[in-house]
């Protein structure tokens, strides 16, 4: 549905200016971010809902303004397809650091085009893909001139449009997808919580409690020859919420946990710390050691883990004091080297949200990351598809650098997400489950890795130098 989406806005916005374009535009963004972004009022009421949609589409308004303006009929789909990329950077960086949710690019983890991750990024795929829609555009349109009699348009264009079209949507099947690399075993944990609300923080006994039972049963699944023996364990995000590291009671259970499984473990926890604020943190348990090291989430979520201005969005809603403490950032890359029984393997960790964000993920593999483990937790998001949205950016992440993701939430969905995009031992929703496989751990770089953020700076150059010529050439006119 993203080609019809996008070429849909592409004919609506034909020849109308940047004003109705803008419209047009903002409407097409309100179709799609409100049903895509509804499972973020489920608990906490429509308003933060929908005020993130309205944000949201604003931006597509942007694009829609940038087509209805540029009317470059040679070169349209084109000028579509580097508004789109430009849109979707100018969203993911702002406003508060942005969010780049619901990217065109992520809604491709089952199509052909995914493969064009591994070589243009995240950007590329949007760029592809909105090509595609876009010339699909252009067919229909030149279509309907040839049928109109009031109009004598060069026939060829709709079938060469067409054909575009189709070589690009399947032409990246013969992108090589590589999968090798020596194995790591694997074993997630997904506790699942006691009750489907946003209160299950207030049960954070309860949820430590489930992860500790779950990894227990597994050890005795291994002890008996039914589970393979892990390299690696993996708690999800918050799995711990009582901070193991000034509470005793928390850090026996946890030790007992990594002495059982007798292997190195993440553990997903909310430290008390620095003062007056919280840490979304992932530690590193050794069995006979305990925490050993920390990754500090980099990029807490406005309004969901911090609340900027808070005296002043208090005004429209008493809701901002959910979040009680801020949490605080941490200033490190996400790159943990753990050690196992034949040497040691580095980790590039994301937590939650951050496995959209382009450039943490990138760091994690540019500075030497084997494999990706993206702990999360959709606890206070029910039974929506936002868990969905987020293991489809892991698939897309995973092909983009090249690298194996462990994908491990709280409630579900969990998966083992290979390099080819692929996802194996995936979970249900609100189950506890034990997700045990082999990932390969890979060192080489993919052409994406390399070329960093230069598809979206290209992008950035080509739409500007397109909206200046335009404007260079009405004056002239």
């Amino acid at each position: 549905m993203a080609y019809v989406g996008v070429g849909a806005l592409a004919l609506a916005t034909t020849g109308v200016g940047a004003g109705r374009g803008f419209l047009l535009g903002w409407v097409a963004g309100l179709a799609y971010f409100v049903p895509l972004l509804s499972w973020s009022g489920i608990f906490v009421g429509a308003l933060p809902w929908l005020a993130l949609a309205v944000l949201q589409a604003l931006y597509v308004g942007g694009i829609g303004a940038v087509c209805g303006y540029l009317q470059r009929d040679g070169v349209r789909p084109l000028v579509v397809a580097l508004a789109w990329v430009v849109g979707e950077f100018a969203r993911s960086t702002t406003p508060f650091g942005g969010f780049p949710w619901g990217r065109i690019a992520f809604s491709q983890a089952d199509a052909p085009l995914l493969a064009v991750a591994s070589w243009l990024g995240t950007p590329g795929v949007t760029f592809v893909a909105a090509l595609v829609g876009a010339l699909g555009a252009l067919a229909v349109e030149r279509l309907l001139r040839v049928r109109s009699a009031t109009a004598s348009p060069r026939r060829w264009v709709a079938p060469v449009a067409a054909s575009g079209a189709l070589i690009l949507l399947f032409g990246p099947l013969a992108i090589p997808r590589p999968t090798d690399g020596e194995p790591l075993q694997v074993l997630g944990v997904q506790g699942n919580v006691p009750e489907m609300s946003l209160e299950f923080n207030a049960q954070r006994r309860a949820v430590l409690d489930k992860h500790v039972s779950t990894t227990l049963q597994a050890a005795e699944l291994v002890d008996g020859g039914q589970l393979p023996a892990p390299d690696v364990v993996f708690w999800p995000e918050n799995a711990s919420d009582i901070d193991p590291l000034r509470n005793a009671d928390a850090a026996e259970l946890i030790a007992r946990s990594v002495d059982a499984v007798d292997a190195p473990l993440l553990v997903g926890a909310v430290l008390r710390e620095p003062e007056d604020h919280v840490s979304n943190v992932s530690l590193l348990y050794l069995p006979g050691e305990g925490a050993v090291d920390r990754y500090v989430k980099q990029r807490p979520v406005p309004f969901a883990e911090y609340i900027p201005y808070r005296d002043f969005f208090r005004f429209f809603s008493d809701k901002v004091d959910l979040v009680a403490r801020d949490f605080v950032g941490g200033e490190e890359p996400g790159v943990m080297t753990v050690p196992i029984s034949d040497g040691q393997v580095v980790l590039g960790i994301a937590i939650c949200f951050e496995v959209v964000v382009d450039e943490l993920m990138r760091e994690n593999v540019q500075q030497g990351a084997e494999v990706l483990f993206v702990p999360t937790n959709n606890a206070t998001f029910g039974f929506t598809d936002e868990s969905v949205q987020q293991l489809a950016a892991s698939r897309v992440k995973a092909v983009e650098l090249g690298r194996p993701v462990v994908h491990v939430s709280t409630v579900g969905i969990s998966g083992l997400v290979l390099p080819d995009g692929s996802v194996h031992e995936r979970t249900e929703l609100f189950t506890q489950d034990i997700i045990s496989g082999s990932v390969p751990r890979r060192t080489e770089l993919t052409l994406a890795t390399r070329l960093a953020g230069w598809p979206e700076r290209v992008a950035v150059a080509g739409l500007a130098v397109a909206v200046l010529g335009t404007v260079v050439a009405r004056r002239r006119g």
